[in-house]
């Protein structure tokens, strides 16, 4: 056997490893992390809504009302360890493609690569919260938003670079939404295994799901390109002072009692993803 074929054989069997058990494994439970996390944005987003909390919507405020929680430090190093697994699982997608006809696509590895380095940034907050005791999980959305984009902008051209990610994430705002109202997560599912019921449930909350997640994103952005175009950094909003702008539209709190919903629905097509998605 010359090299060559040595070569493609390793690279067939580390293949079969990275869609193995482990891997799947890992991806449910990072599946299941993520769910737990806007299913805590959404409940605390609730909570402000109706006046009822000071807490921060954001992954820090999930963060801290888990640990509050019976049982908290455990719960948290099991958030971690999901999350790590989600990072793994997108660095194998990275690596050896994903699912689908077009998932070893160049454009879906350099998706899968940057998700790899955003979940393994979460995972490293959320289990360096768990290590010990500190005042947050990396300090909240909000200000994290604000001293990214006061940094940018004193860049050259930074405010055309902060305008850019702003509109690029208002972008990628409206494809997270179109993409859920045109259930395209479809093509992800284990349809044949699932019950009708269970389809039913993935539809309602990954429409209502996703298009709510696309909003918050592409409201964030609005407010980045605002921040870029007047030079005030402080103009730009993280999670928790996204969401409390919807309060402050004409329709008041009930707009973002709708969104917090939404988020709701989202950690819960999270679990759902976890139980039905091809891997």
């Amino acid at each position: 056997m010359n090299a060559s074929a040595v070569s493609h054989t390793t690279r067939m069997r580390a293949e079969r490893a990275a869609r193995g058990s482990v891997t799947e494994s890992a991806a449910r439970a990072g599946l299941t992390a993520r769910g737990v996390i806007y299913l805590l944005v959404g409940v605390i987003a609730l909570q402000i809504a109706f006046g009822d909390t000071h807490q921060q919507a954001d992954r820090g405020g999930a963060v801290g009302e888990l640990a509050r929680q019976p049982f908290g430090a455990v719960l948290l190093w099991a958030l971690g360890l999901g999350l790590v697994g989600m990072a793994l699982w997108r660095l194998s997608e990275a690596v050896f493609g994903s699912v689908g006809k077009d998932g070893r696509s160049a454009r879906k590895r350099l998706i899968a690569a940057a998700r790899c380095v955003f979940y393994a940034f979460v995972a490293y907050s959320v289990l360096r919260f768990a290590a010990g005791p500190h005042d947050g999980s990396g300090g909240s959305s909000d200000e994290q938003s604000r001293d990214i984009t006061a940094r940018v902008l004193q860049l050259p051209a930074g405010q055309w670079l902060v305008g850019i990610a702003g509109a690029g994430v208002i972008v990628a705002g409206v494809w997270v939404g179109a993409r859920a109202v045109r259930r395209d997560y479809h093509r992800q599912l284990k349809l044949a295994q699932m019950a009708r019921w269970a389809r039913r449930l993935v539809d309602v909350t990954g429409v209502g799901g996703g298009a709510a997640r696309g909003l918050v994103f592409a409201a964030a952005g609005v407010f980045a390109v605002r921040a870029a175009v007047d030079y005030k950094p402080d103009k730009a909003k993280g999670l928790d002072d996204t969401l409390r702008s919807f309060a402050d539209t004409p329709l008041g709190p009930w707009l973002l009692v709708c969104v917090a919903t939404g988020l709701v629905l989202f950690g819960l097509f999270s679990f759902a993803l976890a139980r039905w998605r091809r891997v």
